[in-house]
């Protein structure tokens, strides 16, 4: 098989997943409760992915999803998951809450595109390995 092919595979059932679980936490008792302005991340630490991610994007265009990308976007291009996906994306120390504003990166291996303003607030520089989590509300 494809491995771009089975890492696409892998990020729709995790998007599946995650459905199931907003489903599950919207019908339980108290889970329309908002406790929390922002998300968590999902569950432990195991929960966390690891993928290789880089600076890019077009700055000034519309994206996929809508979004002009401006010098100050912080958000990630996934080439499977949905636009607005929220995640949480960690690297060299730095958690940050952002969400999918695009649908690429192209580039084999390549599984996310962050934009200049986060990958600054990260301190990422160049093709590095990130760990990224779902967030729940």
């Amino acid at each position: 098989m494809n491995p771009i092919l089975a890492q696409r595979e892998i990020a729709l059932g995790g998007v599946a997943l995650l459905s199931v679980l907003v489903s599950l936490a919207i019908g339980a008792p108290g889970g329309g409760s908002k406790e929390s302005t922002l998300p968590q991340p999902v569950g432990n630490s195991s929960s966390w992915y690891r993928a290789l991610a880089a600076p890019g994007g077009a700055v000034g265009r519309r994206s996929a999803c809508g979004i002009v990308v401006r010098k100050t976007t912080l958000g990630v291009a996934h080439p499977v998951l949905p636009c607005g996906a929220k995640i949480f994306i960690a690297y060299g120390g730095h958690e940050v809450l952002t969400q999918i504003i695009a649908h690429a990166p192209r580039t084999p291996g390549l599984e996310f595109e962050i934009t200049p303003a986060l990958a600054e607030q990260l301190g990422l520089r160049g093709v590095q390995q990130i760990r990224w989590t779902f967030a729940r509300a």
